[in-house]
């Protein structure tokens, strides 16, 4: 049976104008890879209303599990939440639940429970809170869309929460082979030992070095037995 499929929704005019360099997608793809789920698609939009609604009903209807990241603070732009309940044809309000663990919060702190930090209780109509242990305001699931914060660290954390709720599959095991042969010139052997093994992916990425020409030909598969006999031709090829 094939691995579940997921889709990531970059959100943020801060990654579009290069102002935050996003690392969130890089710790969800090595994640998913490990639990067996494939990445299979990654978007990026910002923060408009309409361009996130689209964004959410295309990969929903066509992945297996969607995750976003970013957009879930206190502040104006700060749009996903409502994005998303659009996109799934539910209603929000601010969730007692969420505004308990909030309000708790910044009790704590001494701070005031203002109409800002009551925008990150904002929660859609039957969806589950992500607990969020770094900062409180939480994440939430709603159908197979996973709504996490743009902060990395909360990020981190709040999939660490999620993982083990989701079902999938084997994981997506690699090895590698580095020769120092340009792409040309091994791309045709290459090219049909991937014909041989349609189960399995099969990449090349050049490199330089000291002036001379390489290849790292990367074979990744989910059956350990197939990918080990693929690399022992392929070491018999270029090793």
């Amino acid at each position: 049976m094939a691995n579940p499929k997921a889709a990531m929704l970059v959100i943020g005019d801060e990654i579009l104008s290069g102002r935050t360099r996003d690392s969130n997608l890089w710790h969800l793809a090595g994640e998913l890879t490990r639990a067996g789920i494939d990445l299979t698609e990654a978007r990026v939009v910002g923060d408009a209303h309409a361009t996130i609604v689209a964004a959410v009903r295309a990969l929903s209807t066509s992945h297996d599990y969607v995750f976003t990241s970013g957009g879930i603070g206190p502040t104006h732009d700060d749009i996903t939440a409502d994005a998303v309940a659009e996109a799934m044809g539910a209603a929000i309000s601010h969730r007692a639940d969420a505004m308990a663990l909030l309000r708790a919060h910044y009790d704590r702190q001494s701070l005031p429970f203002n109409e800002a930090r009551q925008r990150m209780a904002r929660i859609p109509d039957g969806a589950v809170l992500i607990d969020n242990p770094i900062s409180v305001a939480p994440g939430f699931i709603l159908g197979n869309v996973h709504v996490m914060a743009g902060v990395p660290n909360i990020f981190e954390s709040m999939l660490a929460s999620v993982l083990p709720r989701l079902t999938g599959g084997a994981p997506l095991l690699s090895q590698n082979l580095r020769v120092m042969r340009g792409e040309g010139e091994i791309a045709g052997d290459f090219g049909r030992l991937a014909e041989e093994y349609p189960d399995l992916s099969m990449g090349s990425y050049p490199f330089q070095q000291n002036g001379a020409f390489g290849t790292n030909l990367v074979i990744r598969g989910t059956d350990p037995g197939r990918l080990d006999q693929a690399m022992m031709r392929l070491v018999g090829m270029f090793g």
